[in-house]
């Protein structure tokens, strides 16, 4: 079987209608896309602090079993000045307060008051820092690293761990303050701050525990 076409006199015309203010949805971001964006951040981060979960959670286990082994040296209520440490811990739970403020400035669209906000939880920050340090140096001039006794090398490594994941935060949030003066209150930028946020309250949570765990019941038992 076979189809003939025939070409009329003049040839084919071939005419294309197209609405010129049309948007096509492959140019630019849409907003599902946007959104699809914002839930993979958002999930991912979520998957970043499970594993930190499970990092600390590994990290007072063994400070629960080796804790009570001072190898003939110091123990905790010999160690600890508690005045000091309640000065860091009420550091750093301000901290949390002034950034669940700033997060309510930037859903208002306040980048200045967000900002103000911002720079006073890095200063808590910044103190709660600075009181760990000198508890560490204190340690150590008296001759209690982490080298001294099982319990110490825990201690250490728990509350040193928790000291350097604040000091990533604070570095975050500077950098984060340099990008929102910068650019300005851009949805990647309050997706940042989002995630900072739950990073900085999950630190918050930790000491807590560490607070609690270690040092209360440290010097109380």
């Amino acid at each position: 079987m076979s189809v003939t076409v025939t070409e009329p006199e003049g040839g084919f015309n071939f005419y294309v209608t197209e609405d010129p203010h049309a948007v096509h949805p492959a140019v630019g971001h849409s907003e599902a896309d946007d959104h699809h964006h914002e839930t993979g951040t958002m999930l991912g981060f979520w998957i970043y602090l499970m594993s930190d979960c499970l990092i600390f959670g590994i990290l007072f286990a063994v400070y629960a079993v080796l804790g009570q082994n001072f190898a003939a040296g110091p123990a905790p209520a010999d160690l600890f000045e508690i005045e000091k440490i309640l000065l860091a811990t009420a550091f750093l739970l301000i901290s949390s307060i002034t950034y669940g403020f700033a997060v309510i400035n930037m859903q208002q669209k306040n980048q200045s008051m967000m900002m103000v906000w911002l720079i006073a939880t890095g200063v808590f920050g910044l103190g709660f820092l600075t009181m760990s340090v000198l508890e560490f140096h204190h340690l150590w001039h008296i001759g209690a690293g982490p080298g001294a006794s099982a319990f110490l090398s825990s201690f250490w490594f728990l509350v040193g761990t928790h000291g350097l994941h604040v000091t990533a935060g604070a570095i975050w949030l500077v950098v984060l303050l340099v990008q929102v003066q910068t650019k300005g209150l851009t949805p990647e930028n309050e997706r940042r701050i989002l995630c900072l946020s739950l990073f900085w309250h999950f630190l918050d949570l930790i000491w807590i525990g560490v607070f609690s765990f270690v040092y209360l019941v440290g010097v109380l038992l």
